[in-house]
């Protein structure tokens, strides 16, 4: 192949993987996909992605390869150290054609990886006026590492830069949503001092159940906000019922059963939450059709709504309420057991059995 080919080549893959790595927001994705860029684009036995700490300014293996991978991402370089180090303070690339004889390099990571590292390439991961990381393609299994490697690779270096600080936005603008929904449950839990904790434990079983039910991460997400959120049409209840104390009168009890229909109607006008809805305005259904508000039976009721009703439900037996005391965990653990297939989904209650077995109480 030819200069001009393999330039050409290079530039077409490193179009391919730059379209790639650029098509997630998820974090761990782009992790992985900018390592196998790194050493697909320079035809490299490795690669090694190092990120900086924002806290700290301290060097970390956010993704790197070897049979003790997990003992490298141990390390942490402080700004200079290293190769790596080097190439934070300096904001430049950098080509080593023999590692082992480079004083900058962090011997370390070999030693903890059982890995041969001969000879490298490294580009700073730059994001405006900020230095995210490095990006590194280890031993070249054909020739040296040259100046036109370094202008691709530079490239790619740059694209990942794009993602990963796309990625860290998206990150913070999901954690700020997170943080405002849980506040807001908060909020409304304040107005009903028996139910403090209530939300943040339903949401953990939730999120035990849809583990052990095998859910995909976005549905785990989805089942988490739904939890988080389940209670959110009590704000539109009165107090005098929602804190009365004794049991509430038939009337009093079907104006309070309305609060999921109010909870879905608060949050149908958010579009990104349409798929948490189910799980708020059917937490409150029963397998058998006699739950609230549309009394949906059997496969009727959405699987994030059957999840919620069993860690709602297993929450409120466990915790004190005005007309009665809590009941231990094992007696509410064979209440569940005993409405299987009637009240509850048995799937769903298996699950949560399982992962109660294995966690325990939140």
């Amino acid at each position: 192949m030819t200069s001009s080919d393999k330039k050409l080549s290079q530039l077409n893959t490193l179009i391919e993987l730059s379209s790639l790595i650029n098509s997630t927001l998820d974090t761990g994705e782009i992790r992985k996909r900018a390592i196998t860029a790194a050493t697909r684009l320079m035809d490299a036995e490795a690669g090694s992605l190092l990120l900086v700490d924002r806290d700290s300014g301290e060097l970390f293996f956010e993704e790197t390869v070897g049979k003790k991978a997990t003992e490298v991402k141990k390390i942490r370089l402080k700004k200079g150290e290293g190769i790596a180090g080097w190439v934070v303070e300096k904001g430049e690339p950098v080509i080593i054609k023999n590692v082992q004889n480079d004083t900058r390099f962090f011997k370390e990571a070999d030693k903890r990886s059982e890995f041969l590292t001969k000879n490298m390439i490294c580009a700073p991961l730059k994001s405006k006026d900020k230095i995210l990381g490095v990006l590194e393609a280890i031993n070249k299994k054909n020739g040296p590492f040259n100046n036109e490697d370094m202008e691709v690779f530079n490239a790619l270096a740059n694209q990942v830069a794009t993602a990963v600080e796309n990625a860290y936005l998206y990150q913070e603008l999901k954690e700020t949503f997170y943080e405002f929904t849980e506040a807001l449950a908060d909020t409304i839990e304040k107005r009903d001092p028996y139910t403090g904790g209530h939300t943040k434990r339903v949401m953990t079983y939730s999120a035990g159940i849809g583990e052990y039910l095998g859910l995909s991460g976005k549905d785990i997400e989805n089942l988490k906000l739904a939890s988080i959120l389940h209670d959110i049409g009590k704000i539109a209840v009165r107090d005098n019922v929602l804190l009365k104390e004794g049991r509430l009168t038939p009337e009093e009890t079907d104006y309070i059963n309305q609060h999921p229909v109010h909870g879905a109607e608060i949050i149908k006008h958010i579009k990104q939450l349409k798929d948490v809805m189910p799980g708020v305005k059917w937490h409150h259904e029963k397998y058998d059709g006699s739950g609230y508000p549309d009394h949906l039976k059997n496969g009727e009721i959405p699987l994030i709504a059957r999840i919620i009703a069993v860690a709602d439900t297993f929450d409120a037996m466990t915790s004190d309420r005005p007309y009665r005391k809590a009941l231990s965990h094992e007696d509410a653990l064979n209440e569940l057991r005993k409405y299987a297939g009637t009240q509850f989904d048995k799937e769903t209650i298996n699950a949560f059995l399982m992962a109660y077995k294995e966690k325990g109480a939140a």
